[in-house]
């Protein structure tokens, strides 16, 4: 079989071609614009395929715009068209709509008459279905619903141009709001849901997750991956005997809209609402039998859509970095039923997940990679725009997230670790974000090693601003399994201290002379807390704490600075091996990067918890009975099964004292 898609540069379509690729055999013809070839050459690289064929041509010219010469030399020999380039976005004009939906829809269906495929795909919508209320099934279509925006319009007349014009045999796909990837949360734009983050993000920071908020029930919505869609199109666009069907690429259970946000705000890590009234309140009894007008999903609608009130709005909702138009759709008012296409779907084992299993993989994809708010702030831009900024352990985790917090608020991270492919896909991101960054591959156990980093840096670069000390090695083991194991001690102490001291004494001289520097290190709330089986990993950040505090009295009048960021727990590959981590309360790697951020911004001595500070106050003030709650948790937590070197996991883990006390490492 040989395929034609539309959009394959899109999101939808980047995952529909993997999916070919994965699954299916033949060439996959790949439309785009001459002016876009470079972007599209760097997704057949990341395809990894010969097998993807970029194909020149323009959604906005009759018959997409491919030569004539190459229709006629392929005709008949395209089995399958998929046309996926279009707007997808609440927020675009009418103007726009009109031309990529509808125009678009009519160009590819010009090419596909003239190539004589086997049949044609069209990638729609559930907005065709505008406001029906009630259920709406795959066999439904103009059904004299209202259809309230142009992106619905749209959406609904090149649905009825596949149906009414199309001379070759046709399906049509109409998915509901698409988020990321449910495996990676991969996503490429603020949209949909998205649009509230921020606004979470600003609840997390500002409240305690067990306060609860008080809601409102604002109807249901209706939330799928897009891994699933990629892979249920796949699927239904091979099975024989459904041409001229629709199929509803849906959640089968729709999902209430708090329920939607609390989801996200668990994963967050933000308070969740509680709504006042339970959904059969407000549909039965006399709150029932209010007319739909009158009904708090409709009653938002028709207020945003209200020309005076939206001027209103708008202030405020661009603010908060939600459109209105993205408030007055928050909800469906129509149920989808996609008993078709589970049908179809049956035995393939494509199913969509619960949105609480992946709710907290798109959060994080979001926060490392898509979250600006660094970049707005007036306060980051001032310190780092331009400044040069050495972050060690940049291949992942915190240190990768900080490099990209860095670059998006004008900064050049200067990438060192030790792995050179992962940095220099870092360094790929920002560049692709238009930032700039450097890649220094470098051992940081090797002392060696580091002394030339250090030459290298200073002569390639015009100045060092500020030096992350992240990279580090942790160890959980009691002293009891370390008899015999002192090398744990070891290299513990040769990368978390020896190894930054190295750096860092290095880079002095350039700092001492430029009259200014700071430098940041990643140490531990285990610092302040002294939790049990930590003894190499929390004597080595001491260490590091304590040469700090020294030598930053001596820099005093040199412009140099030192600030310690005694860490609770993270979320990152280096915790992964121990297993009772798992459902501990921990913060992402992008909470953690914010804090090396206001270090570097602020340059504070010291950047602590609350628990840390009273961990630290408690050893001061009463170190018996912190002993003996320290001795409890050891009890409480057994080694992990990597620390007695067997393959048997006897965690007993209680999660009620690792949330007493958040944050720290058992």
């Amino acid at each position: 079989m040989s395929y034609f898609v539309t959009g394959a540069t899109g999101f939808i379509g980047r995952h529909l071609v993997q999916e070919l690729l994965d699954h299916r055999e033949g060439t996959v013809f790949v439309l785009v614009r001459a002016g876009s070839m470079g972007r599209m050459e760097a997704l057949v690289r990341r395809w990894g395929s010969e097998r993807v064929v970029p194909v020149v041509g323009d959604l906005g010219e009759p018959g997409l715009g491919v030569a004539a010469s190459w229709v006629a030399e392929h005709a008949g020999e395209v089995d399958h068209l998929f046309h996926l380039a279009a707007i997808y976005d609440m927020t675009a004009d009418d103007a726009t709509n009109e031309a990529l939906n509808v125009g678009g829809t009519r160009h590819a269906l010009e090419l596909a008459s003239a190539l004589r495929v086997g049949c044609f795909h069209q990638v729609s919508s559930v907005a065709a279905a505008g406001e029906h209320r009630g259920r709406f099934d795959e066999t439904m279509f103009d059904e004299g619903q209202h259809l309230p925006s142009a992106y619905h319009r749209t959406k609904h007349e090149s649905e009825r141009i596949v149906r009414e014009e199309a001379t070759v045999p046709w399906r049509v796909y109409r998915p509901a709001i698409v988020v990321g990837h449910s495996q990676t949360g991969e996503m490429d734009k603020v949209d949909g849901p998205y649009y509230f983050f921020p606004l979470m993000k600003r609840l997390r920071d500002a409240l305690p997750s067990w306060l609860p908020l008080v809601g409102v029930d604002l109807g249901d919505t209706n939330v799928v991956p897009v891994d699933y869609v990629a892979a249920a199109m796949d699927h239904l666009a091979h099975l024989p005997g459904h041409d001229g069907e629709a199929f509803h690429l849906v959640n089968p259970e729709p999902q209430p809209v708090v329920d939607m946000v609390n989801a996200f705000c668990a994963a967050a890590g933000a308070p969740t609402f509680a709504t006042p009234l339970d959904r059969r309140v407000t549909t039965a009894g006399p709150l029932g039998r209010l007319p739909g007008a009158l009904r708090p999903t409709a009653l938002l609608g028709k207020v945003v859509g209200n020309g005076l009130v939206q001027a209103v709005l708008d202030p405020v909702t661009s603010r908060a970095g939600v459109p209105a138009e993205v408030l007055a759709h928050t909800s469906f008012s129509a149920v989808f039923d996609s008993r078709r296409t589970e049908r179809a779907l049956a035995g393939s084992g494509i199913a969509v997940p619960d949105l609480e299993s992946y709710a907290r993989t798109l959060w994080g994809y979001w926060e490392e990679h898509l979250d600006e708010t660094t970049g707005r702030d007036r306060a980051a831009r001032q310190a780092l725009q331009g400044k040069h900024v050495v972050i060690t352990g940049a291949s992942s985790g915190i240190g990768q997230v900080t490099a990209l917090k860095v670059a998006q608020a004008g900064g050049v991270p200067v990438l060192v670790a030790r792995g050179k492919d992962k940095l220099e896909e870092t360094r790929a991101v920002i560049e692709r974000r238009g930032g700039s960054a450097h890649v220094y591959p470098c051992d940081l156990s090797d002392l060696e090693a580091i002394d030339a980093l250090c030459a290298q840096l200073v002569a390639d670069l015009p100045s060092v601003d500020f030096v992350v000390n992240n990279a580090g090695r942790s160890i959980r083991r009691s002293l009891a399994l370390s008899q015999d194991r002192f090398h744990d001690f070891e290299r513990t102490m040769q990368l978390n201290y020896f190894g930054a001291i190295r750096l860092v004494m290095g880079l002095l001289p350039t700092m001492r002379e430029q009259g200014r520097g700071h430098v940041v290190n990643v140490s531990s709330i285990g610092v302040q807390t002294n939790p049990p089986r930590f003894s190499a990993y929390v004597a080595s950040k001491a260490a590091l704490d304590s040469w700090s505090n020294v030598v930053s009295s001596e820099l005093v009048g040199d412009g140099v600075t030192f600030t310690g960021i005694h860490m609770p727990l993270v979320r990152t590959p280096m915790i992964a091996p121990t297993k009772i981590y798992d459902k501990f309360p921990t913060i992402s790697p992008a909470q953690a990067a914010d804090l090396v951020v206001t270090a570097m911004v602020e340059r504070p001595h010291e950047i602590n918890t609350a628990l840390g500070n009273a961990g630290a106050v408690v050893h001061t003030l009463a170190p018996k009975l912190a002993f003996r709650v320290l001795n409890m948790a050891y009890h409480v937590f057994p080694d992990s099964a990597a620390a007695r070197g067997d393959g048997t996991a006897r965690e007993s883990e209680q999660i009620m004292l690792a949330r007493l006390f958040r944050g720290v490492h058992w």
